[in-house]
């Protein structure tokens, strides 16, 4: 057994399927993967945990965009997060921003509460917050079992520095979890420059869906206008290349 533990951020039950059949030790279940990740469905969860075997990560993020969240929005967290751990989540993903990009501590305990002894993650909200050893020192007080970083750098290998010192600052009190832009050419050096003892990865290829090909002038996206006869789904294979290469 590797002595490395792979997470695959998945978008659907088709991913999540096709990162054990990869090889990955656990899953991150979200929805809307443009937007960074969103909440998943109750069915899309219920799902994943009855065809995989895998422990499921759920996201609790309630819109795109920052992590400073109204009222209401909050309301839909707390309630989404009920949901997901009644309905089988093996822990909650999220993350809690004041307006100046401190950690909300009062929300972020109130979460910490509500997933009791199911594991807690703080997401990339850490990559943009104004100080990460506060913000850290926080977490490990309210709690938090592991932080999401790419190193506060677009993409995590040019953050490995970062993360290596966040590793020494925490002395072992939280896991921290490199991710965003891991790949087969850079997973060997992110890990021995991090010391990291998971990894974080995605990785996608198109699938065909030719129901829309009758009228190839409607779109359903955005002003993007993605194509609507494929769509993307984890690449198992990839995920198995990673895996050996861990």
């Amino acid at each position: 057994m590797s002595k490395y533990l792979l997470e695959v951020c998945c978008g659907s039950v088709d991913d999540v399927l096709e990162a054990e059949r990869g090889g990955a030790d656990r899953v991150e279940l979200n929805s809307c993967l443009m937007f960074g990740g969103l909440t998943p469905s109750i069915g899309e969860l219920i799902a994943a945990k009855r065809l995989s075997h895998l422990p499921v990560m759920t996201m609790v993020r309630p819109r795109q965009a920052g992590f400073c969240y109204t009222e209401a929005e909050y309301a839909t967290a707390l309630a989404d997060a009920e949901a997901l751990l009644e309905n089988g989540s093996d822990g909650l993903v999220f993350g809690f921003l004041t307006p100046e990009g401190a950690l909300d501590a009062e929300r972020t305990r109130e979460l910490a509460r509500i997933a009791g002894n199911k594991t807690k993650v703080f997401h990339r909200a850490i990559d943009v917050c104004s100080d990460w050893k506060a913000l850290l020192d926080q977490l490990i007080e309210i709690g938090i079992d592991r932080v999401l970083t790419s190193g506060l750098a677009p993409d995590v290998y040019y953050g490995v520095d970062t993360i290596r010192e966040m590793m020494d600052f925490a002395q072992g009190a939280i896991q921290i979890m490199p991710g965003a832009g891991v790949n087969l050419k850079n997973v060997e050096k992110i890990v021995v420059a991090t010391g990291c003892d998971q990894i974080h990865v995605a990785r996608f290829r198109q699938r065909p869906d030719a129901s829309t090909a009758g009228n190839p002038d409607i779109f359903f996206g955005g002003a993007l206008y993605p194509p609507e006869d494929r769509y993307d789904v984890i690449d198992g294979d990839y995920i198995a290349q990673v895996r050996a290469r861990l």
